[in-house]
């Protein structure tokens, strides 16, 4: 493609552009319509993570949306997706460090109106030992493949997509409510948003999609933890 703007060169196809506004688009609305569908139903949102089958099934979700993005970014070069080592692997766990604190506080402060932590409802009411392997399944589901597959998604291609086409400070925008709303909620998807558009600046400081992944796991397992230590949402 051509420049995008005065002296800017576009790294990213119309073809790549189309296919990750498509699965963006694709993703919400599967996510709307399937948190609605649960919300409808007779099934408790908080025994999910007790079924083999939600780790199954989000396993699968999430193998298929890395095999579409790996599709579309394969004439990318790494850099442009952020798979390279940051500069500083000290400074990239300060700034991964300040964007925790910034996210804890942030949501603790929207959650005190929202209380968002209650919408998704996916934490067990309480810990049942006897169940702690399908438990254990979708601890990894959810702190190890949710953050590689949604960070090389929405930081990865979609910043990279974004930031083409509208330039950096809308990548971070952008990637942000597009990973909100990637997640099929109303009232969490301010917080979503704001974690998402913290996500994107650690990856514009750090020049890197690896110090990303490893916030939003240590966000996702320290959630998950301290959610059926105590019964409360992050």
């Amino acid at each position: 493609m051509g420049a995008v703007g005065v002296g800017r060169v576009s790294v990213t196809t119309m073809g790549t552009r189309v296919g990750w506004f498509m699965l963006a688009g694709s993703l919400a609305l599967l996510s709307y319509a399937g948190n609605l569908a649960v919300d409808d139903g007779n099934e408790s949102k908080n025994e999910l993570l007790y079924e083999w089958s939600t780790a199954i099934g989000g396993a699968i979700q999430y193998a298929l949306v890395a095999g579409i993005v790996i599709l579309l970014a394969r004439r990318l070069a790494p850099a442009t997706l952020g798979l390279v080592r940051p500069g500083s692997w000290p400074r990239a766990f300060g700034t991964m460090a300040i964007a925790l604190i910034a996210v804890l506080v942030i949501g603790a402060a929207l959650n005190v109106f929202l209380e968002a932590g209650e919408e998704q409802g996916l934490v067990p009411d309480e810990w049942d030992s006897t169940r702690a392997a399908p438990f254990v399944a979708n601890f990894v589901v959810v702190a190890v493949f949710a953050p590689v597959v949604e960070e090389l998604m929405f930081r990865g291609l979609g910043f990279a997509v974004l930031r083409d086409m509208y330039g950096t400070t809308a990548a971070m925008i952008g990637s942000g409510l597009a990973f909100g709303l990637a997640h099929g909620l109303f009232i969490a998807l301010p917080i979503l948003t704001i974690f998402g558009i913290i996500l994107a600046w650690v990856r514009v400081r750090t020049t890197s999609i690896y110090p990303a992944i490893g916030l939003h796991a240590t966000f996702n397992a320290l959630a998950l933890i301290v959610a059926v230590a105590g019964g409360e949402s992050l």
